[in-house]
């Protein structure tokens, strides 16, 4: 199975797996627990925002020392730091050590995994394709382990209600097992990463002055700055529609009971999983570029739809049309970025290209509350679908003509 991918390939698709089931679970749960446990909505927001600023942080970190000390090394170690959060939020609710746990343990709470990994996996992942032109399929499969893995962890959200139902347990220790788990997941992934060969790493040493250029040629940071500030506006239109707003907007609206929004999540997200390989067979024939516009301007279009949708069978048949479409450009652009770079780039074009979408949809999601309470509910539906749309227009202007290398060779 996957005789186009390496050993390394498969390992790497093997921890995604694991850090993305999780992650699942994690996202749904972590605030819901952190109330249980008595802290108020600015404590819990504080501990939510230490997850993201650790995903900018470290993010940067790999951009510029995984290929100066080993990418094995820099994956095993966030993976231990990811363990060592798990077995903290499992050991105590003292909150200086939850901010801590946070800050250091790769935690997601998005709903899509924004992690440091991703920079030095994504970079990695094209050595581990034996067939170029299978590169950008490696990509889909990546995708789509790691959505079908969240959308299964998502499901054990439900554990602890079984456990206080069933067994007895306080609100507050019914969530611990799940901790457990996480830091079981860490040590696994670190055991992953581990089995990794040196092929994975890059032939020749980064340069002295890497730290402060990113080791990117003048060719390339042109266009991955370029790239990021169009990314930055993607993602901080995105933020306007992450899955907690969505959650929040169908739960107001239409009344959806809390059960039904999980299952239409986790259907959701299995839409999306799929939609990763099929992007790449579009993308084989027609370009990363123009898939990666072609399909998010409709999902856009649908966006700004849900908005208007005056019953929820029609607005649900917006969103998953949305969520079948929407994500399409995910594989395509990482493929795009590993393939407009040499090797020796990659880490830190996937990670300041990363980190701009992680600092910018920070904000947005914020933003969103404020116009949802002074103007209109479904607001943050029209101002992200139409920042999307302008997106793909520029994306498009901008970069149509500049053709990945496997798409030189045909």
């Amino acid at each position: 199975m996957l005789e186009w991918l390496s050993r390394d390939g498969k390992l790497l698709l093997s921890a995604r797996i694991i850090r993305a089931f999780s992650y699942g679970f994690l996202s749904i749960v972590l605030a819901i627990y952190l109330k249980s446990i008595g802290f108020n909505e600015i404590l819990i927001g504080a501990i939510l925002s230490a997850t993201l600023v650790n995903s900018v942080v470290f993010t940067m970190v790999a951009s510029f020392y995984a290929d100066r000390f080993g990418r094995r090394k820099i994956l095993a170690l966030y993976a231990v730091m990811m363990a060592v959060s798990g077995a903290i939020f499992l050991a105590t609710d003292n909150y200086i050590a939850l901010i801590i746990a946070a800050f250091i343990g790769t935690v997601n709470v998005t709903g899509a995994e924004t992690s440091a990994f991703l920079s030095i996996e994504q970079a990695t992942l094209p050595k581990t394709v034996k067939d170029i032109r299978k590169r950008n399929t490696a990509f889909g499969f990546y995708n789509m382990v790691g959505m079908l893995a969240m959308s299964a962890g998502v499901l054990l959200s439900g554990f602890p209600q079984l456990l206080q139902n069933d067994f007895g347990f306080s609100h507050a220790d019914s969530f611990r097992p799940l901790f457990a788990v996480y830091a079981v997941a860490g040590m696994a992934s670190a055991a992953v990463y581990c089995f990794l060969s040196k092929e994975i790493e890059v032939q020749t040493p980064a340069k002295p002055n890497s730290i402060i250029h990113g080791n990117l040629s003048p060719k390339s940071k042109k266009i991955i700055w370029k790239l990021s500030a169009l990314f930055s506006i993607d993602s901080f239109a995105g933020g306007f529609v992450i899955q907690s707003i969505v959650s929040f907007w169908f739960f107001t609206k239409f009344s959806v009971p809390l059960a039904d929004l999980a299952l239409i999540f986790s259907v959701a997200g299995v839409l999306t999983a799929f939609s990763y390989v099929l992007a790449t067979r579009i993308a084989d024939r027609i370009g990363l570029v123009n898939t990666m516009v072609f399909t998010h301007i409709p999902a856009n279009i649908l966006t700004v739809l849900v908005a208007f949708a005056p019953t929820f069978p029609l607005a649900l048949g917006f969103y998953l049309g949305r969520m079948t479409l929407s994500q399409m450009d995910v594989p395509t652009r990482q493929s795009y970025i590993a393939s407009v770079v040499s090797e020796d780039e990659r880490i830190a074009a996937a990670g300041i290209t990363n980190t701009s979408r992680n600092v910018t949809q920070a904000i947005s999601p914020s933003i969103a509350g404020v116009i949802i309470q002074s103007l209109w509910l479904s607001a943050p539906f029209v101002v992200g679908g139409l920042l999307k749309i302008a997106y793909d227009v520029g994306l498009y202007v901008n970069f149509r003509k500049i053709k990945p290398v496997q798409e030189q060779e045909k």
